[in-house]
């Protein structure tokens, strides 16, 4: 009998973790169809009554349901025209219910803007989305190793 439950506690597990990867892998995909202006591979990704916060910038405010969302990303492409993307600090948290990821998130175009992502799945679709506008951000920087120190005589 325990190895019966270790055989199904070591099955479920294996589950969860081949799901785990899944939402950050859609994640990604959403980060480029962002960057690239693909409207149609974004809404793909949406569940019907998904809603995005969008916390600062020209496009500040909330929206309710995939219409909504649509006129968001294609004002954003308009405005930005093709963007490069930057990925960092990617986490997922996932259980059989759905999953969250957050992510720094540098979209460079016209104007460069940094971007604290979250994203909430379930059954593999976007049901919230938050784009926190946060200019101080730190993303796609290189910082330099501090300087040795100087001697005077």
């Amino acid at each position: 009998m325990k190895h019966l439950f270790f055989a199904i506690s070591l099955a479920a597990g294996l589950i969860g973790a081949a799901h785990a990867g899944q939402a950050a892998n859609d994640a990604t995909t959403h980060f480029q169809a962002i960057a690239t202006g693909d409207v149609s591979v974004l809404m793909r990704g949406y569940n019907d009554a998904a809603q995005l916060q969008w916390l600062g910038g020209p496009l500040d405010g909330s929206y309710a349901g995939a219409p909504a969302i649509r006129g968001v990303w294609e004002k954003l492409g308009k405005a930005q025209g093709p963007l490069k993307v930057t990925v960092e600090s990617l986490e997922e948290s996932a259980n059989p219910k759905g999953a969250t990821v957050t992510a720094n998130v540098l979209f460079v175009g016209k104007a460069p803007i940094k971007v604290r992502y979250v994203l909430v799945y379930r059954d593999n679709l976007i049901v919230s989305e938050t784009w926190q506008v946060d200019p101080k951000l730190a993303i796609g920087q290189v910082t330099a190793a501090p300087a040795a120190p100087t001697t005077t005589n």
